[in-house]
């Protein structure tokens, strides 16, 4: 068979097909390089001391209360203060009208002057019919009548010393004078106004407002914790009724005096089963006023071993368990279910879970699974500092 032009193309075409499928048969067979191992940020949790704080609502009620009320009837002559002022304990306030009681005060000086005048000739009266009866010049009967008129002017005189004491207390008390040191409010009554002895209105209020009481309210729970911190020790030193309480005030200021917590003055309220507790606060620039609303932050109990883990590092799986992915010596991705029981600033303070030292990661989680190889990185710590803990009632126990 003859070979033709036309063959000798076929074969040659057939020829660079099979080159070309041996070529890519032998690329395919190359080995191809790994992706690198996904790049993650970390943060190594460590063991530290940590302040575990409550953080209380309450309001604020000065350390003394006394109500001026009058001890007795009459026209307000004078009033002494400016209102909304500072006074002293003692200080004149106001001046009730004292005419009525300085003529009794009078009166009784003088009746004490005319006993007296009286005993004084009863006393020589006695003498010397005690003298006269031991030579029975006078009978036994009249002997004793001597006797009984002088004990009789010795019981006058009594009396008549405590009409006197009476009389000049009355008319001391026409000086209505401020029964505590403290800051005096409005008043109530004016000059020519009619007081009475044991009125319902109280003429005027004064109130000490330094140092500052604050009632702040804890659940029974909470409370019971506290306690129990004390009295084992969790506490730091100085805790219980010298315990150091910090305040923030209603515009979120830090109140620059620290406080101390009053156990002593912690009561149960049946209705709610919350515990009202006591703190004592210095208030030297009166910048605490009566019925302010604040929040004052006490230190429950301090772990000198806390770990603390980033809320970022921090997520929950399918049933609901708080885990976390931790990088392991091999750089392989771990996941563990941990406990957690409130937040530090941007913290959880863990319970159990993580150890000291574990590598926990906050940076592209969404990225990893268990198992898998990372390449981990370091990230700096932010946010609030991690040398306390604020109780977090309000949320669960685990985050």
């Amino acid at each position: 068979m003859p070979i033709t032009k036309s063959s000798l193309l076929l074969v040659a075409i057939a020829m660079a097909a099979v080159g070309v499928s041996g070529c890519s048969e032998s690329g395919n067979s190359a080995p191809q390089s790994a992706p690198p191992p996904m790049e993650v940020g970390v943060m190594t949790v460590h063991s530290q001391r940590v302040e575990i704080t409550a953080e209380l609502s309450g309001r604020t009620s000065p350390f003394l209360v006394a109500e001026v009320r009058p001890q007795v009837t009459g026209i307000i002559q004078k009033r002494l203060f400016k209102e909304g002022s500072e006074v002293k304990a003692g200080d004149l306030l106001y001046q009730v009208d004292a005419a009525s009681y300085q003529a009794a005060f009078d009166s009784a000086s003088a009746a004490l002057a005319r006993t007296q005048a009286t005993l004084a000739s009863a006393q020589s009266k006695s003498d010397r019919f005690q003298s006269l009866y031991s030579t029975k010049v006078v009978s036994q009967q009249d002997f004793e009548d001597v006797s009984l008129a002088l004990r009789q002017s010795q019981a006058d005189i009594d009396a008549g010393k405590a009409a006197l004491e009476t009389a000049r207390i009355n008319l001391e008390e026409t000086r209505i004078t401020a029964p505590i040191s403290g800051i005096i409010g409005r008043s109530s009554y004016t000059e020519g106004a009619l007081v009475t002895t044991n009125q319902a209105n109280a003429l005027a209020t004064v109130q000490q407002l330094d140092p500052m009481y604050i009632d702040v309210t804890e659940s029974t729970a909470d409370f019971l914790r506290l306690r129990m911190g004390v009295d084992h020790g969790a506490a730091p030193s100085g805790q219980g009724a010298d315990a150091q309480v910090k305040l923030t005030l209603s515009n979120g200021a830090l109140y620059p005096q620290l406080g101390t917590l009053q156990f002593t003055d912690a009561t149960v309220d049946a209705s709610t089963g919350a515990v009202t507790l006591r703190t004592l606060f210095p208030n030297p620039d009166h910048l605490l006023l009566p019925g302010m609303y604040v929040r004052a932050e006490i230190v429950e109990r301090v772990d000198d071993h806390g770990i603390l883990v980033s809320q970022r590092g921090v997520s929950r799986d399918q049933k609901g368990q708080a885990t976390a992915l931790v990088v392991t010596a091999d750089n392989k991705v771990e996941q563990r279910n941990i406990t957690a029981s409130r937040t530090v600033g941007d913290s959880w303070l863990v319970e159990s879970g993580i150890n000291d030292g574990d590598r926990v990661i906050v940076e592209g989680i969404q990225k990893v699974r268990p198992g898998q190889v990372v390449k981990a990185d370091e990230v700096a710590a932010s946010g609030a500092s991690a040398s306390q803990a604020s109780a977090a009632p309000d949320k669960p126990a685990n985050p």
